[in-house]
């Protein structure tokens, strides 16, 4: 019983965080991450600084999450939080889904 009312709670959960990005456009996070991102994370999301996090292929969940949680302060990093606070959700779901629609390959040396 206990484990089936996790599931239920799970599956809410995802539901919940794929609807509230159902209408994201990665065209317009495209055009909002050369504006607020590129500079430190790169144009592809590749970023060149090694304690600069790379965005390209990052789960939009997450990505979402983590923008939010800049935006309202409950994360904090003295240029992220400044980048994120006048981020509507539309920006954070278009920006996340931008960077979540770039796709990386890994090659073992």
């Amino acid at each position: 019983m206990k484990q089936r009312m996790m599931m239920a709670g799970l599956w809410a959960g995802l539901g919940w965080a794929l609807a509230t990005t159902a209408h994201a456009d990665a065209v317009a996070g495209k055009m909002r991450a050369a504006t607020a991102c590129a500079v430190c994370h790169g144009p592809q999301g590749l970023s060149m600084q090694p304690n600069v996090p790379h965005l390209a292929g990052q789960p939009e969940i997450y990505l979402v999450e983590q923008l939010r949680n800049y935006r309202s302060g409950k994360r904090h990093h003295e240029v992220m939080s400044v980048i994120a606070k006048p981020l509507s959700d539309q920006d954070i779901d278009n920006l996340a889904r931008w960077y979540a629609s770039l796709q990386l390959s890994v090659q073992e040396p």
